[in-house]
């Protein structure tokens, strides 16, 4: 009988206490529960604006496609920057399942320059405080998101901090991964 090797991954369950071994100044973005884009736009005091860098068909790497039980191999993969008059930010890499962007879901998620937080934290699409699976992760030049990430964005510096969030919409996965850029301390300092 042939075992499945165990997927190691980098990634750490936020409940598991490890958002306090990363420094203090990211600790409340990584754990935070809310809506990433409102709680910047509260903070900046005006609306982010978003840069699409790709929005296509890709393959899944397998740490990834753990979230969807291995059963997904393509999915749209929409990775955007968000960004306050022109500077990045946070950089987002979403993977949307073809089965998360059809039906009843699919008007919704023609996003355009629109955040995927104000469809995924809008209340039309709530019916009650959802939990969701969130890690977070130290990411470095060995890792292949910060790989995909860098190829997009040539100025991602090394390490950054990232925390990733498995969220449904209207019963639908969705894998949201935000990459949290030095520039959002300068903001975070100012308040």
């Amino acid at each position: 009988m042939a075992h499945r090797r165990r997927l190691c991954s980098l990634w750490t369950r936020v409940d598991s206490g490890a958002v306090h071994q990363a420094p203090r100044e990211w600790q409340s973005w990584l754990s935070d529960t809310g809506s990433l884009t409102q709680k910047i736009e509260r903070l900046i005091g005006q609306k982010l604006e978003v840069l699409v860098l790709s929005d296509t068909r890709q393959n899944l790497n397998s740490d990834e496609s753990r979230y969807f039980h291995f059963q997904i191999g393509r999915c749209r993969i929409r990775e955007v920057l968000l960004c306050a008059n022109k500077v990045p930010l946070v950089m987002a890499h979403s993977i949307i399942p073809t089965t998360s962007s059809s039906g009843s879901n699919h008007a919704i998620l023609r996003l355009g320059k629109k955040p995927l937080g104000a469809v995924l934290f809008a209340k039309t699409h709530q019916h009650s405080k959802p939990k969701y699976h969130r890690e977070i992760a130290r990411l470095d030049m060995g890792d292949d998101l910060w790989k995909r990430c860098l190829k997009k964005y040539p100025h991602l510096p090394s390490p950054v901090w990232a925390r990733r969030t498995l969220y449904r919409l209207k019963g639908h996965p969705l894998l949201v991964n935000e990459i949290f850029l030095p520039e959002l301390l300068k903001y975070t300092n100012q308040s």
